[in-house]
């Protein structure tokens, strides 16, 4: 068996003018969603085996935080190609260097992780993908698992949404 974990980079900062979309930082919400959601990856033992993040600001911000909450950090790849990335797109760079690794964290951007998340979301509580569907947030961490051995097959195969989390819901610390 697979599992795939999606995190969507945390809130970014938009008043900056003239600042990039590629080099907006998180905004301070944002830090603490990110933060969070390592600590919470950490309580569930979800600490993946190889992490792909998208090379934009925040999203390489939203994985250092989160990261800096597991102790030991897993192996880390980033992609130029994860930076809002089509669904397609993410799944041809997870099946490229997943190999060898039974969970994979991909650290990206909306709509591309969100159409993604509800493509490989076919089983699972109804109440967790219908929520999904709705909304994938920022610095929401979705965990879908799927039973082959080969990432290549994320293609033509959906998956068991197993938990969908969304950082308000984590606490009233993060604003």
């Amino acid at each position: 068996m697979l599992e795939l974990l999606l995190l969507r980079h945390a809130k970014s900062r938009w008043d900056e003018p003239g600042t990039q979309d590629r080099e907006r930082e998180l905004a301070p919400r944002g830090e603490l969603a990110a933060a969070r959601m390592g600590r919470l990856i950490r309580e569930r033992g979800l600490r993946p085996e190889l992490v792909l993040c998208s090379t934009a600001r925040r999203a390489v911000a939203t994985w250092r935080l989160a990261a800096a909450e597991l102790g030991e950090p897993p192996p880390l790849q980033y992609d130029d190609g994860l930076y809002l990335a089509s669904p397609d797109r993410i799944v041809e760079v997870i099946a490229a260097r997943g190999e060898g690794a039974s969970r994979v964290l991909v650290v990206g951007h909306d709509p591309g992780m969100h159409k993604l998340a509800v493509r490989l979301a076919v089983t699972g509580e109804q109440t967790p993908r219908s929520t999904l569907a709705a909304k994938f947030p920022t610095a929401g961490l979705a965990l879908i698992v799927f039973a082959t051995d080969d990432w290549r097959q994320l293609s033509t195969q959906g998956g068991e949404l197993r938990g969908f989390w969304r950082p308000r819901e984590l606490g009233a610390t993060l604003g």
